[in-house]
């Protein structure tokens, strides 16, 4: 009977993906007849070149980074959640996103900085993704080393933050010493966005992303046993410190490359794990993670139709939004549940 409820589940949102897919590309500065889109994404005649332009490689890699950012964010979130058992925790914890951006802010503000060594007029389209990704790896670097030299999970989690707020005072000196027009650019990249990718950066991104979703079906034995505490993940043969570091890589991997693309995104991952759970009431992560995963892609899609403003050629911070959108549904709903774990 359960297993029969969560694949009506599983069916219900799996169909709100598809039409919110559709509808996130109706959305936009330009009004785009339905029957074109439709046309235009089965090979159909679209009615103008220029729409037919706008849809391809515009719109649709748009609502695809959508569905990679917020599934894997909320992915992320969920292990980060399980692994240091706290209901706070999120993709974020461990330091890696902050990372990238010093990468980022190494970048754009360090021409300021260091004398124009850092020649940033010239920067390619894969000038800012490399830096973030460089940045993240070393911070990832750091976590890991730190996570085999100490015993406690949660030492790990403050280690992460440390990190953390290391770098964002690197990033604070760095543009304290900036030109207004750098710090303007790197504010602008920290709002994050969704619609600045080329098809050949979202190939780059799915095959990363598909390599950590894909490593995230050997945790999952282990996941369930941390609901219980270290010593029974232990007792039923677990290798705790290689599941750890696996968790850990896997949640690195997301967060950088997500973070590298599309920039800092709050709030998806923290809570969209809690929706989850309340959703389908159940601590199984072989329910959990592809349901976190699909809420993830349902949430941002949304975000970003929201951030969109129709018919206006404004498009929103999707940070703001997914925080002014999020925080309160998650409030109310811890209210009212009164229970974070299931």
């Amino acid at each position: 009977m359960e297993q029969k409820h969560h694949t009506k589940h599983f069916i219900f949102l799996s169909g709100l993906l598809i039409i919110l897919f559709y509808l996130n590309i109706s959305f936009g500065s330009v009004s785009i007849p339905f029957k074109d889109i439709f046309n235009s994404i089965f090979g159909g005649n679209v009615s103008k070149d220029s729409w037919e332009t706008i849809i391809i490689n515009f719109r649709i890699p748009k609502a695809i980074t959508a569905i990679l950012v917020g599934s894997g964010l909320s992915v992320c979130g969920l292990l980060m959640q399980t692994l240091f058992r706290n209901p706070l925790a999120g993709p974020f914890v461990l330091g890696i996103s902050s990372g990238a951006s010093l990468g980022v802010a190494v970048l754009i503000l360090g021409s300021s900085v260091f004398g124009g060594i850092l020649l940033t007029n010239s920067l390619s389209q894969w000038s800012l993704p490399l830096a973030a990704s460089l940045g993240a790896f070393l911070v990832l670097s750091a976590v890991i080393i730190a996570a085999n030299r100490v015993r406690n999970t949660m030492s790990i989690l403050i280690i992460g933050l440390m990190f953390g707020s290391l770098t964002s005072a690197v990033i604070s000196v760095l543009a304290y010493f900036s030109e207004a027009d750098k710090i303007k650019q790197f504010l602008f990249w920290s709002f994050g966005s969704l619609g600045n990718l080329s098809w050949n950066e979202i190939t780059v991104f799915s095959i990363i992303y598909a390599i950590g979703i894909i490593g995230t079906i050997f945790v999952l034995k282990p996941l369930n046993s941390f609901l219980l505490g270290e010593n029974y993940a232990k007792s039923l043969g677990i290798n705790v410190k290689k599941s750890k570091n696996i968790i850990l890589l896997i949640t690195s991997l997301l967060t950088g490359v997500i973070t590298a693309f599309s920039g800092p995104i709050a709030f998806v991952g923290l809570a969209v794990p809690h929706i989850t759970r309340m959703l389908f009431s159940s601590s199984n992560h072989k329910i959990l993670l592809p349901a976190v995963a699909i809420i993830g892609a349902i949430v941002l899609l949304i975000c970003d139709m929201i951030a969109q403003v129709p018919t206006s050629e404004f498009t929103l911070p999707i940070n703001a939004i997914t925080s002014l959108f999020g925080a309160p549904v998650v409030i109310w709903l811890l209210v009212r549940k009164k229970r974070i774990f299931v």
